[in-house]
C-alpha cells in the first residue's frame, strides 16, 4: 500500500467513478473523493474512503484536499469523471456542458499543476469522434463531434496535450464507447433517475418500473435495421483506469489516448433480446423514429488499449452485463424504498 500514490477521484459518487473507486480500493490504492452530489449519491462511496462534498471549480477546497491526502510535489492523481453526460441536453444548454465539462476540469487541471501533482486520467467519450464514417473506430480517426456534449470533452483533451507539453504533467484520455452494467458484488451501479442508457432502461421495464422501451430508429445500415453499440461492462472499464494510472506512473514523460471498448457491437434489438432471455420475460418495445446524429454503427478498434496496457476484460458477455444491471436494479429498489 505505502508504495501507492493517493488518488482523488472527482465524480466519485457516481456511476463509472464509484466504480473506479471500488477498483482502486480492491487494488490497494489509498484513495478520496470529491462530488458535489449533484447527480452522485453518497450510498455509493465505500466505508473509509473519504468524502469531501464540493466542486471542482473551488481551487481552495482542492489545495485543503491536496494537503489532507498527501498529494502535490509530484506525488498522487486525480481521476477525474465529473461532468455532464447527457447529449440532448448538451444541445438545448451547450453553456452548462461548456462550463461543467470544459471551464470546470481546466479549473482542476490548473489546481493540479499548481500543487504538483503529475498524473491525470480524464474520462473523455467516444462521442469526440461525431458520426464516424469507419467502424471499428481508431483512436486517430477524424475527432468531429456533432454535439457540445462531445466538443466539451474534446476541448477537455485538447486542453490536458497542451498543459503536458508545458508543465511535468502526464495524462490518460479514455475514451468510452457504451458502458453498462454494474459491480458484480452490487456495490455500486447505475442509480441515475430517468437514465437514457439502454441496457439501465430495459433493466428498468423488466422490473416494471417503466411500460416499455422506446427503439429509435430501424431503418439503419445494419443486420436488424437498429442502431449497433459497443457496450463495454463499467467494472472492467474501472480495471482499464487503475492500469492506465500504473502506465503514468512508470513513464512520467508519456501520455496516452486509448479507446475503451470490446470490439464488438450489439444491435439494440440484440440487447433486448438479451434481457427478454436473463428475465425470461418479454419487455414491450415501442419503435420510434431516429435521433438526430445517431449514427448506424458505433464500435472500437481497442487494439491499442489491449497493446499498451495489460488490460483482460472479464465481463465482455453481454448476459453477463445485463446480469449484473438486473440484479443492481433489484438492489436499488431496496435502497430506495421503492
Amino acid at each position: 500500500m505505502s508504495d501507492k500514490l493517493p488518488v482523488l477521484v472527482t465524480g466519485g459518487a457516481g456511476y463509472i467513478g464509484s466504480h473506479a473507486v471500488l477498483a482502486l480500493k480492491d487494488a490497494g490504492w489509498p484513495v478520496a473523493v470529491i462530488d458535489n452530489l449533484t447527480t452522485g449519491f453518497r450510498f455509493a462511496i465505500p466505508e473509509g474512503v473519504p468524502l469531501y462534498e464540493g466542486d471542482i471549480e473551488d481551487g481552495e477546497l482542492l489545495a485543503r484536499i491536496f494537503a489532507e491526502q498527501g498529494m502535490g510535489n509530484g506525488i498522487g492523481a486525480i481521476m477525474h469523471f465529473a461532468g455532464s453526460i447527457i447529449v440532448p441536453e448538451s444541445v438545448e444548454n451547450p453553456l452548462k456542458y461548456y462550463h461543467n465539462n470544459t471551464a470546470k476540469s481546466r479549473a482542476l487541471v490548473e489546481a493540479a499543476v499548481k500543487a504538483g501533482v503529475p498524473h491525470f486520467i480524464f474520462s473523455s467519450t467516444a462521442a469526440t469522434y461525431g458520426v464516424p464514417e469507419v467502424s471499428p473506430v481508431t483512436e486517430d480517426s477524424p475527432r468531429s463531434p456533432i454535439n457540445p456534449y462531445g466538443m466539451s470533452k474534446l476541448m477537455t483533451e485538447i486542453m490536458l496535450a497542451d498543459v503536458s507539453r508545458a508543465h511535468p504533467f502526464n495524462y490518460c484520455a479514455l475514451r468510452y464507447f457504451n458502458v453498462a452494467g454494474a459491480d458484480p458484488q452490487a456495490r455500486t451501479g447505475q442509480s441515475t433517475a430517468g437514465a437514457t442508457h439502454l441496457i439501465k432502461v430495459a433493466v428498468e421495464a423488466a422490473l416494471g418500473k417503466r411500460g416499455h422501451v422506446a427503439v429509435f430508429g430501424t431503418d439503419f445500415d445494419t443486420p436488424d435495421g437498429t442502431g449497433v453499440r459497443d457496450y463495454i461492462h463499467v467494472s472492467d472499464l474501472a480495471n482499464a483506469h487503475v492500469l492506465a494510472l500504473a502506465a503514468l506512473i512508470e513513464n512520467p514523460g508519456q501520455s496516452l489516448t486509448m479507446n475503451c471498448g470490446y470490439g464488438r457491437g450489439f444491435s439494440v434489438l440484440e440487447v433486448l433480446d438479451a434481457v427478454d432471455r436473463v428475465t425470461n420475460q418479454t419487455i414491450e418495445r415501442r419503435m420510434e423514429g431516429r435521433r438526430a446524429g445517431d449514427p448506424d454503427s458505433l464500435i472500437s478498434d481497442n487494439s491499442r488499449i489491449k497493446a499498451t496496457l495489460p488490460w483482460v476484460p472479464r465481463y465482455a458477455d453481454l448476459p453477463t452485463i445485463v446480469e449484473h444491471a438486473l440484479a443492481w436494479e433489484r438492489k436499488l429498489t431496496g435502497l430506495r424504498g421503492e
